[in-house]
């Protein structure tokens, strides 16, 4: 199959299948979000029409502190999804992210369905995307060729060794990526974000990203979409019951989102990827080192209806974080980051057995 018609079908296995991780036994989501508890303020001592909810993210202000993730591009039924998300993004003043860009180096043919995106959001944070894999075939050109394709403001490199493993087309090659996003860091003058895909990024490797020049990191974590789960559907039609025993396998694989943030927390804004679904997921990312959050799968089917449907789908998040803002006496997105917070459960000891003292978020 062609990247360009994979892509669409993985777009359409968003919309139309069940591809998010499992919850886990107590029915919590395996983001860590359910063990994350912001502290009651019962006396704000704010106003919450004076709350700024604004950001800024790599010298661009936002709005409120979320990216629409990187979601399609790269087959011409795609192009009216992309142009849904991006007219959304520059009306409500957010950032917004292409999918892997490869379609278009392949086929040129292929750069008007990501280049909608610029033209639909002249005045937004717009980043393109590639991943680690690609880069050893285009190097640093083809990701100019990239930034150039969408006007980029910052461009993401991809990790999706878990997807790959399983895809039965998958470049399961991953020697050297470090060295090759060194590389890009060092050459291109737009700023480079390192984005894992639904598995997270944990303290090793985002110190090792962090000595590489990155100037992000999205952690990508587990509890959003799950890449291996989509991958399952793509065998169940081919009839490949190895790959769909393999993908249901490591369906629930990673690092949770929320100690992925803790993890991924060194010298870099780190974005809060992987299952955020509401403003207090939102709040709740701030408050354990993020700077600012994307999501991706609410907003695929509102994104095939038209730009209006993701804008109020947008409009929900923003009121929810304002109103976490002001229940936990946030005046901006910075005291936030202040907030106190108690980590419980699962989460909680995840990340107290990998060194983190917990006990600090409550505590400052």
């Amino acid at each position: 199959m062609s990247t360009s018609n994979r892509k669409l079908e993985h777009l359409e296995l968003c919309a139309n299948q069940d591809v998010e991780s499992h919850r886990d036994e107590h029915n919590k989501r395996r983001t860590g979000f359910d063990d994350v508890t912001l502290v009651h303020n019962a006396l704000p001592d704010i106003n919450i029409k004076d709350i700024d909810t604004s950001q800024e993210l790599l010298g661009h202000k936002l709005a409120f502190p979320l990216l629409i993730a990187s979601m399609t591009g790269g087959h011409p039924q795609t192009k009216k999804v992309n142009e849904a998300l991006a007219l959304a993004a520059q009306e409500i003043g957010i950032g917004v992210g292409v999918g892997s860009q490869r379609a278009a180096l392949e086929d040129p043919g292929m750069e008007d369905s990501f280049r909608v995106v610029r033209d639909s959001a002249p005045d937004a944070f717009v980043f393109g995307n590639m991943g680690v894999a690609q880069l050893r075939e285009y190097g640093v050109e083809g990701v100019r060729q990239a930034v150039d394709m969408i006007d980029a403001n910052a461009m993401a490199i991809h990790l999706n060794f878990l997807q790959e493993a399983i895809q039965p087309e998958g470049d399961t090659d991953a020697a050297g990526g470090l060295e090759l996003i060194e590389e890009v860091c060092k050459k291109l003058k737009t700023p480079v974000i390192v984005k894992e895909t639904g598995a997270g990024i944990s303290h090793k490797v985002a110190q090792k990203l962090c000595n590489a020049g990155v100037a992000a990191i999205d952690v990508g974590g587990l509890g959003g979409t799950s890449w291996a789960g989509v991958e399952v559907y793509r065998a169940q039609k081919k009839g490949d019951s190895s790959g769909e025993s393999l993908g249901n396998l490591f369906w629930d694989w990673g690092i949770p989102t929320a100690a992925s943030i803790i993890e991924s927390k060194i010298s870099v804004p780190v974005i809060a990827t992987g299952g955020i679904r509401s403003g207090l997921d939102m709040a709740k990312s701030l408050a354990i080192g993020a700077s600012a959050c994307a999501t991706a799968l609410p907003l695929v089917r509102p994104a095939m209806k038209g730009p209006q449907e993701v804008k109020e789908n947008l409009e929900h998040f923003l009121a929810e974080f304002k109103a976490a803002m002001f229940l936990t006496g946030s005046a901006t997105a910075a005291d936030l980051m202040q907030a106190q917070v108690v980590i419980t459960g699962r989460t909680g000891r995840y990340l107290n057995e990998r060194g983190f003292d917990t006990s600090y978020f409550a505590r400052r």
